[in-house]
């Protein structure tokens, strides 16, 4: 497992009727991406409405982190949404995840649902931290796109504590996987933004070799957890989540 295996014994809890609800949207979901007669606008409304569940399950107390990311932040492909990676940082996590998004709009079929859209979404709260995680749809979109996807991002989060994700070695886009993590990586290094680097963390995934099993979430949100620590030593509560 990649990470120092930092245990978060107890980190996933919601009001039962949210993970009830959360489990039903999650449900909802997967039905809709998977049926092949669904038209793009009902895989979208299914995901927005799963999106929207996931946004409302805030995840543990202290100061606020705002995620924004794709799938792997929503919990898409989970029987329990809130099993996702963000549930094992520090913090209030409020978790801003829509499958099949990214960088860029061409990462998705859905409208405005590119990360740049979404960032006054999560600044809107004054968050103490922001993390944003993607990538892996990106993996067909030309260098010069994407990276203008991320340089718009990141000139949103100026001034502001952030930390960027990278996606992890995914079988199914393995290959692609790794120009994203180049342009991501020196996209955060001009920015002076921190830069999590997952490419090289063995993680286990589903059967569709691109999505993470639940223990692959944890130990993927254990990981960055333990990557971003040092950022925040100076956040009353935050480090103490790490401890």
């Amino acid at each position: 497992m990649p990470g120092s295996g930092v245990t978060r014994a107890g980190r996933r809890w919601v009001a039962a009727g949210t993970a009830g609800l959360v489990a039903s949207a999650a449900l909802g979901v997967g039905a809709s991406l998977s049926h092949a007669g669904a038209s793009i606008a009902e895989r979208c409304q299914a995901i927005a409405a799963a999106s929207e569940v996931r946004h409302a399950a805030v995840i543990g107390d202290g100061p606020r982190v705002a995620v924004i990311g794709d799938s792997y932040s929503q919990g898409a492909h989970l029987t329990d949404p809130t099993g996702s990676w963000p549930s094992w940082l520090p913090g209030q996590v409020v978790v801003d995840g829509f499958a099949g998004s990214g960088f860029t709009a061409a990462a998705s079929p859905c409208s405005d649902e590119a990360f740049g859209l979404r960032v006054a979404r999560a600044l809107a709260a004054d968050p103490a931290l922001v993390v944003v995680q993607g990538g892996l749809n990106d993996y067909d979109v030309p260098d010069e796109e994407l990276r203008s996807g991320v340089r718009d991002v990141l000139h949103q989060l100026a001034g502001r504590r952030a930390v960027l994700v990278g996606p992890p070695q995914a079988p199914r886009r393995a290959a692609q996987a790794a120009r994203v993590d180049a342009v991501l990586a020196a996209e955060a290094e001009r920015a002076g933004v921190p830069y999590v680097r997952t490419s090289e963390w063995q993680l286990t995934f589903l059967p569709d070799r691109l999505h993470l099993t639940p223990d692959g979430h944890r130990a993927f949100g254990e990981a960055v957890a333990a990557q971003i620590a040092g950022l925040t030593a100076g956040l009353d509560g935050l480090a103490d989540g790490l401890s």
